[in-house]
């Protein structure tokens, strides 16, 4: 905990300056680490925030009038691989994951809200997720949904993970955001694989994102046109949850 205060900072984030959102702060900064207030306007919002690791959004039915600042939060949240903490009921969640997609929220706590356990949460947040211990980000580009979604979960709690369906959304989805690694589709309809890592390579900003490619074919020859566009490996998709995992693990701690 000592150390948390140099790991990031907390943004409370709230239509109405609470009393639970008060106590909030008092809590995670009497716990050693940082935390303000923002008022849910897109404004004030980027005062508060260009710093920060974590955001913690209270919901509210008032969310609803100020749509503006969920998609700000939406674009926040991609562009500076933050963390996002929701707090509130059901209907409220529902309205916030339509601007905000589920795979962006860290964690949802529901009322009433567990403050302590909350405050653990987000200590547990900070420690992972900043300096040398900050989660990589992994992009998985496929167009079988299905598969796609799979993979998601294996890795989501190891890592923060982006997901596009085609090479376009890829090169649109790096445009934004920042990868450590991108787990590509060898074979996709309108660009393959080789196509978008050709072309991921050919762009200054994209060219040294290391790739790993996924297929359904381990014949020799689709093994060795792989290898000539440089991935960092070929990984067959029969491949199952653990070695996966150890095969992201051992590559990351190659990259140290």
């Amino acid at each position: 905990m000592e150390n948390s205060t140099k790991l990031g900072k907390v943004v409370i984030v709230s239509v109405t300056e609470s009393f639970l959102a008060k106590s909030l702060i008092t809590k995670i900064e009497g716990a050693g680490m940082q935390a303000e207030f923002s008022h849910a306007d897109v404004r004030e919002l980027g005062s508060h925030i260009n710093d920060a690791e974590l955001i913690i959004l209270y919901m509210s039915e008032e969310l609803e009038a100020v749509p503006e600042t969920l998609v700000y939060l939406k674009d926040t949240i991609q562009d500076k691989d933050m963390g996002l903490i929701l707090i509130g009921d059901e209907p409220q969640y529902e309205t916030v994951v339509k601007t905000v997609s589920e795979q962006f929220v860290t964690e949802w706590f529901k009322r009433p809200l567990d403050i302590d356990k909350l405050i653990r949460r987000v200590s547990t947040y900070l420690d992972e997720n900043t300096g040398d211990r900050k989660k990589k980000t992994v992009l998985i580009v496929d167009d079988d949904i299905t598969y796609m979604r799979t993979v998601y979960e294996w890795i989501k709690d190891r890592y923060h993970v982006g997901m596009a369906s085609n090479g376009v959304q890829a090169i649109s989805y790096l445009a934004k955001n920042k990868a450590d690694l991108v787990l590509l589709d060898y074979e996709m309809p309108i660009a393959n694989g080789p196509q978008v890592l050709s072309m991921l390579k050919n762009d200054a900003e994209t060219g040294n994102i290391p790739v790993m490619f996924l297929t359904g074919h381990g014949d020799k020859d689709s093994v060795l046109s792989v290898v000539g566009l440089n991935p960092v490996d070929y990984l067959l998709k029969t491949i199952d949850k653990d070695t996966l995992l150890n095969k992201l693990a051992d590559f990351f701690e190659k990259q140290r």
